[in-house]
Parts: structure tokens; sequence; C-alpha cells
């Protein structure tokens, strides 16, 4: 087994080990390590079952399922299937998930700890993923926005990204509002918090997740939005991730940002992605 720095910044990549090398206690206990260290994990060309994918998981935390059951795999609830494929008119899975910079679950009261996400059909010219870490992102931000925001906290929602689907035909306006409200979440968390592993403090949330910032008025909180966006989308402090068959991606769900590319049109692409809650 093999393991080397991706970037400065984040990640580690894992080479020569397989399903069998991950049951021995020192081996996964070296993965483990790099990965709370480290933010973000590849492991490449990990042939592993779905039942595999989940067991690994497990050796974490908790899988928790997918919270809507259209888009979860059809014999294991703890896999949500994120697809473009289509078959007899129907998709096997979200054709278009997290194209956006965001960290997973933030909106939610008790966010999952922990991302699984195995490549089992991927092209390799688009459909990247790409990463930013958000400790890194905190030591980047200049010294008055630090003090500005230290202590503060946030409102995180879903909102922006609430799907209107079919069961929405014939609401009425007010209606509709209500059910995105219900579905959007809006959860308080600090902007700053400080990760268990490393010590590091980093930024807890994205202009894409943010409703409202305490003590911060609209002029304010577009200004913060604004730096936040720009230092998470430097170049030179992303991680592009070009899928490669059977890559298997963890991430730490609070410290890691990431966002989706498009896909080529013609292309397929299906991941299988397990949440895993902290024990």
């Amino acid at each position: 087994m093999e393991i080397r720095d991706l970037t400065a910044f984040i990640g580690s990549e894992i080479a020569g080990v397989t399903y069998e090398d991950l049951q021995r206690p020192e081996i996964f206990g070296l993965v483990h390590d790099a990965l709370n260290r480290r933010e973000l994990i590849v492991v490449r060309g990990l042939d592993i079952t779905p039942e595999q994918q989940i067991a690994l998981a497990r050796k974490i935390g908790e899988p928790v399922p997918f919270h809507n059951p259209r888009y979860r795999h059809p014999r294991y609830p703890e896999i949500l299937v994120s697809s473009n494929v289509v078959k007899a008119d129907k998709p096997i899975g979200l054709a278009r998930v997290g194209n956006y910079w965001h960290q997973d679950g933030s909106f939610l009261k008790d966010p999952e700890a922990y991302t699984f996400l195995h490549g089992v059909d991927v092209p390799q010219t688009s459909g990247h993923t790409l990463f930013a870490n958000a400790c890194d992102v905190y030591d980047r931000l200049p010294d008055k926005w630090k003090s500005t925001i230290d202590g503060r906290t946030a409102v995180h929602t879903n909102a922006k990204r609430v799907r209107v689907t079919e069961k929405h035909v014939g609401l009425s306006v007010a209606e509709l509002r209500a059910v995105v409200e219900a579905d959007a979440h809006f959860t308080e968390h600090p902007l700053v918090r400080r990760d268990a592993f490393t010590g590091r403090s980093y930024v807890y949330g994205t202009p894409e997740r943010l409703h409202s910032v305490t003590g911060l008025d609209a002029h304010g909180k577009e200004a913060y939005f604004a730096q936040l966006d720009g230092l998470i989308q430097d170049p030179e402090h992303i991680y592009t991730h070009r899928w490669t068959p059977l890559d298997l991606v963890v991430w730490k769900s609070a410290t890691t940002f990431h966002a989706a590319t498009a896909v080529e049109p013609g292309h397929h692409r299906t991941v299988h992605r397990v949440s895993i809650a902290a024990r």
C-alpha cells in the first residue's frame, strides 16, 4: 500500500490496497488516520460490492439511508444512487446532484460526519468532483473577516435546491411555499468551528446554503459571501478529482467543500454514495 498527498492543502491518495487488506486493523487504521488528517482520501481502483461499501462505512460510523427513498439503491437503502442512466424510460438514480459548492448536510441539525462515494461507472473526461478544504479557507480569510465572523452563527437551508416534482402539480402558490419550507430545513450553526481531529478552525457554510448571518445586514452578508466564494473557488486551492473506474472517494463532511461538474452529453455516470453518521 502506498499513501501520498494529493495537494499541499487537501487529500491523500491510496494505491495498492484491496478490500481484504482493509479488513486488517493496522491497514484500515492508516487509511482512517489519513482521512482524519487530510480531510479527503482517494482509494484507487477498489473493486467492491454494495455490501462491501456499506461494511467499510460501518468501520467509521453508522450509514444513514438517503432521505428520499426514490433514489435509494433497490436492495440497499443505505446507498444513494447518483446516475444519469435511464432504463425503461425511468431514471435509475438522481441524475443531477451537488453541482454547486457545499458541505454535505449542513442544513441538518446533525449532519453526517463522512461521505463515501464509489465510482461504479464513470467517464474520465467529465463529471469531475472539485474539493476545497474549509480549514484552508479559514486560514486564508483576511483578519478583518475572521474578527467579524468570530462567535457568530448562521442559518443554513436547502431552500434553493428543493426539487419541484409531479407530486406538486396543482398546488396553489401558498401550498407550494409551505411544502418548500418544510423540505428546505432552517438550521442554525456556528460560522466558525474547530475540527476535533486536527484542532484547526474552519468555515462552516457556503453562500448557496446560508440564509442569514446573525448581526450582519444584507450588505454585510453579501460582502462576506463574495469573500467566501472567492476563497473557495480559488483555482490554486482546489483539488479536481478526475474519476477513474472503481475509485472510492471519502471525505469529512464538515471540513470539505465540494462541487460536482457536468457530464458530457452521451456519457453515462453512476456512483454509489453512503452518508455516515458519527458514533
